[in-house]
């Protein structure tokens, strides 16, 4: 694949259209217009949804004057971001020096050129972003604090004479001392991040937890339900339930209630379930059976 057009310092990428008109005994006109190329980089691979962290911690002063460290932790969700996204940083600041100290967060550019088996480089800002004053023994802590990326060139990593790395420096600014550092490499890519891998992964962690429940509550093998007289007494069905009436050309023994004939099946349970017929019939039905598609 061809590598995104890139104009630097030292070096450019460029592509260009030439239309040429040959005539006979007459001299070659020809045309050229500039041709604009993006290598797309797409931020949802694997790869650059991975989140970067990392710590690091300093000790201001030297030999006997030490005043006491100033400790560092950044962090990104991600590693690939693509143009006008706002980069969240998680970071945690502790400064147990005598000093005060500034956090400060940028997005650097590096340009990297190779020709002739010579290598030259050149670093600048794109953004940058300031926190607050730490005093001595204090500490501050960024809640996802955010830092845009302005329009820039996407990364050129695939380019045998030219590459173009980006990176976001976590630092603190400190009076009298080397600043302390930290860089999280950064991918600017062209397709933006669309969120399924968080949202996919979090549905399916909701669902195997939602489910959980279902394998605890449902027994090995299906038993029948309790004894109606276990569960409502010889006295509560008789006020709810009123006898059946006689009826009137019934005469002595002959006759009795309609109820009595069922009166020995009234606190029987349904029968066991089973995928076998206890019953089965002696008489198979041969009878056709026809399916209309």
């Amino acid at each position: 694949p061809l590598v995104t057009s890139f104009s630097g310092k030292y070096g450019s990428i460029q592509y260009c259209v030439r239309a040429v008109l040959e005539r006979p005994k007459v001299p070659d006109q020809s045309v050229k217009r500039e041709l604009q190329v993006i290598s797309h980089i797409d931020v949802n691979t694997p790869a650059l949804l991975t989140p970067v962290l990392k710590t690091q911690e300093k000790m201001v002063g030297c030999w006997f004057f030490t005043s006491g460290p100033i400790s560092l932790s950044a962090k990104i969700e991600r590693k690939g971001y693509c143009n006008g996204e706002a980069i969240p940083i998680y970071a945690e600041i502790e400064n147990c020096s005598s000093r005060l100290i500034v956090p400060k967060a940028a997005i650097f550019q590096t340009q990297t050129y190779l020709a002739s088996g010579k290598t030259k480089s050149v670093r600048h800002m794109v953004a940058n972003v300031r926190g607050n004053h730490i005093a001595s023994g204090g500490t501050d802590t960024w809640h996802g604090k955010t830092l845009k990326i302005p329009p820039v060139t996407p990364s050129i990593l695939d380019c045998c004479i030219i590459r173009v790395d980006y990176s976001l420096a976590v630092y603190i600014h400190i009076p009298g001392a080397k600043k302390l550092m930290l860089e999280l490499p950064l991918v600017i890519g062209t397709i933006p991040y669309n969120g399924f891998g968080s949202r996919n992964s979090s549905t399916t962690s909701q669902f195997s937890v939602d489910m959980s429940w279902l394998t605890l509550t449902l027994p090995e093998q299906p038993e029948a339900p309790p004894n109606y007289a276990d569960v409502v007494s010889e006295e509560e069905f008789s006020r709810h339930v009123p006898p059946y009436p006689q009826p009137p050309d019934c005469e002595g023994e002959t006759c009795c209630p309609m109820f009595a004939c069922i009166q020995e099946f009234r606190f029987q349970p349904p029968p066991l379930y089973s995928e076998v017929d206890p019953h089965p019939t002696d008489v198979e039905e041969t009878q056709p059976v026809s399916f209309i598609l």
